[in-house]
This record gives structure tokens, C-alpha cells and sequence, in this order.
């Protein structure tokens, strides 16, 4: 039994959905597993407060093992998780009646190198390290929970989940250009607003 549970365990993310879509409950279970922390932690940045977090990522869990049969393309995947977890967000934000914030594209800005990463603590630092590593966390996440919406999706579904810029523009139906944009927008937001943290 232990053995049939690692088995699933090293199973690489593309195989697991082509078992789960042929309705392996196990495949179905660990694929969840796999995914859950993900979904989760782009949650946390998308919502203002964490509140609903854990019912919101609970729903976005369900609606995969629901609908795992209708992904045409298993290679396609995480696209297909993050158009979930971005649709649930929005339905969230329709139901709550708050409007989504509005910007202007005036310019489209070349997108800058500038990479934002987020320092996790390591365990074997000293006390006075896991602090301001926490302190820095914490202050990103502001920094992005501040972000308009529109920025905020862009951001973190570029440099969060890996996406490619024409999967941001398929998840959020905007252009590329627009795409572009909100991320250099977003970026530069974030280095004036973190230049003491990073």
C-alpha cells in the first residue's frame, strides 16, 4: 500500500492528469496534493485578506477533480488551473459586488529585468535571520495585495507561476501588449515600494 502511494508520489504532474482523466481516484488524489500549496499561495497574493482563502482554494480543488475530463490536453495543465483559479477569483470579487479597479494603458512600457523573488525562511538560520526574511515576506505580499487588480493577476501568475506572457493574455483575455504592460507597470510599482526590503 505504502509502496503504491510513492509510486504516485514520483509520477511527474502531465501522467497524474492523464490517469485522474481515466478517473484514478489516487492519481486524482495526489495530483490535488501536488497542486493544493500552489493554489493556496496564489490565492493569498490575489486576495486582500485571508479571510476566504482556505474556502476558495477548497472550491478551485473541487472544480479540478470535477472537471480533470474536460482538459482536452494534459500538457496544458497548469494553464488550465490557473483560468480556473483566476475565474474563481473574479466570480468571488462579482459576488462580494466589488468592481475591479480600472487602469489606463496609455504606453506600453518594455518589460524591465528585474526578477522579484520571494525568500522563503530556511530552517537552519538563526533566529534573528527568520525574522527578516518573515518581515520581507510579509512586505511583498503587501506590496502585491496593494497592486490594482489587473497588475496583481499579471504579476503573479508571470513570476509566481511561470506563465508565458500569451497564457497571462489567454487566462486574462487581454492582449499581449497588455500583458506587457501591467507586468512593467506592476514591477516598478513594487521596486518603489520595496526598495528598503530588496
Amino acid at each position: 500500500m505504502a509502496e503504491n502511494k510513492l509510486f504516485y508520489k514520483k509520477m511527474p504532474l502531465e501522467e497524474l492528469v492523464v490517469l485522474a482523466q481515466k478517473e484514478d481516484y489516487k492519481a486524482i488524489e495526489e495530483l490535488i496534493r501536488k497542486i493544493q500549496s500552489d493554489v493556496y499561495a496564489t490565492l493569498s497574493y490575489l486576495l486582500k485578506n485571508n479571510e476566504n482563502l482556505p474556502d476558495l482554494t477548497q472550491e478551485i480543488l473541487l472544480k479540478v477533480a470535477k472537471n480533470i475530463q474536460n482538459l482536452k490536453n494534459p500538457k496544458c495543465f497548469k494553464s488550465w488551473l490557473n483560468q480556473i483559479v483566476t475565474n474563481t477569483y473574479y466570480d468571488f470579487i462579482r459576488k462580494k459586488k466589488s468592481t475591479p479597479e480600472t487602469i489606463s494603458i496609455d504606453y506600453v512600457c518594455e518589460p524591465l529585468n528585474v526578477e522579484i523573488k520571494l525568500e522563503l525562511p530556511d530552517l537552519k538560520t538563526k533566529p534573528i535571520e527568520k525574522c527578516i526574511t518573515a518581515e520581507c515576506e510579509k512586505q511583498i505580499k503587501n506590496a502585491i495585495r496593494e497592486l490594482p487588480e489587473a497588475f496583481r493577476i499579471a504579476i503573479i501568475l508571470r513570476e509566481f507561476q511561470g506563465l508565458s506572457y500569451e497564457e497571462i493574455a489567454k487566462t486574462t483575455q487581454s492582449s499581449i501588449g497588455t500583458v506587457k504592460s501591467r507586468i512593467s507597470r506592476a514591477r516598478i510599482k513594487l521596486q518603489e515600494v520595496l526598495k528598503n526590503y530588496i
